[in-house]
């Protein structure tokens, strides 16, 4: 075998230094590049007597196929297959070829699994729904803090689902897919889609401290909250439309964020109009109403007691 190695391989047989570089000096058969079975067979093998055999004498020659190079990991052998895709995403990509594996009876002891570009993305998602839900969290905490309540910011935060439902319908329209770039602009859109309803809804608590009953504020903050919510959004929207019509090289990362934050506001600019007053009037009703039945059952029991005195 060691013999077979030197003739088909070679060996380094020195190493020539020159001008301070490393030259390893292979010593192999001329031909060896080129061997064909016959000439494997009538290589000639030296024994420990000095006598010269041919190969053929001790060795039995048959064609097969073998691997080229073993890869372990773990102690365990693999073989890696990688493919480009083209006409379609990542993710269905994947989906496809897994449902091809799965269909496919292993031997005992092999397992397939999927990596490259797809675990990266997997990891990636990861990393940014983690990001996505810190992003809400610090969100709520700033308004939470202005506003000195933790009612209002709840109602505030109604605003992102509706962003996220125009969200995927404007990337399901425009043909584009869930991946990295679309959730960095998820992320951008929950700092961005709660402007107009802070804007709507501090507003209205200060025509409520001027002496208006809840829908009173509600009917007056509307109309005149219009205009400054359609312009921040307008502003916003035609900022990213040169984004989202992009089709040269390299939009493939711009493209689903910016249709994914265009979509998210305009349905949440629309839906915040009508959807958010009509949240803020009715948990405000029913904290209102909690509050005079507490206020009564003080006034029974206050009653009560001076009565009995």
């Amino acid at each position: 075998a060691q013999y077979l190695r030197i003739a088909m391989a070679g060996t380094v047989a020195t190493t020539l230094r020159v001008d301070g570089e490393a030259i390893d000096v292979t010593v192999a058969l001329p031909e060896s590049e080129n061997f064909s079975i016959s000439q494997l067979n009538s290589l000639s093998i030296q024994t420990p007597t000095g006598a010269f055999i041919p190969l053929s004498s001790i060795v039995k020659t048959d064609m097969a196929s073998g691997n080229i190079v073993i890869s372990r990991e773990n102690q365990k052998r693999y073989v890696t297959v990688t493919a480009s895709i083209y006409g379609t995403d990542l993710g269905s990509a994947t989906e496809e070829i897994r449902a091809k594996l799965e269909a496919i009876p292993l031997p005992s002891g092999y397992r397939f699994s999927l990596g490259g570009d797809y675990e990266t993305m997997m990891e990636s998602f990861g990393s940014l729904g983690l990001a996505l839900l810190l992003a809400i969290l610090l969100v709520y905490m700033v308004m939470a803090a202005q506003f000195e309540s933790l009612l209002y910011p709840i109602i505030i935060m109604f605003t992102l689902p509706l962003a996220f439902t125009g969200s995927i319908a404007a990337l399901y329209i425009s043909g584009q897919t869930l991946n990295v770039s679309s959730i960095i602009g998820a992320i951008m859109l929950t700092g961005i889609v709660v402007n107009n309803a802070i804007v709507l809804i501090d507003y209205i608590n200060q025509k409520r401290k001027e002496g208006l009953s809840c829908e009173e504020a509600i009917i007056f903050a509307g109309p005149r909250r219009l205009r400054p919510i359609l312009m921040t959004s307008l502003t916003t929207i035609l900022g990213l439309l040169p984004l989202a019509l992009a089709t040269g090289e390299g939009t493939e990362m711009q493209l689903p964020m910016s249709v994914l934050v265009i979509g998210g506001l305009i349905s949440s600019t629309f839906l915040t109009l009508v959807i958010i007053p009509a949240i803020y009037m009715s948990i405000t009703s029913r904290k209102e109403k909690r509050k005079l039945k507490k206020e009564a059952r003080k006034s029974k029991k206050l009653n009560e007691l001076t009565g009995v005195s």
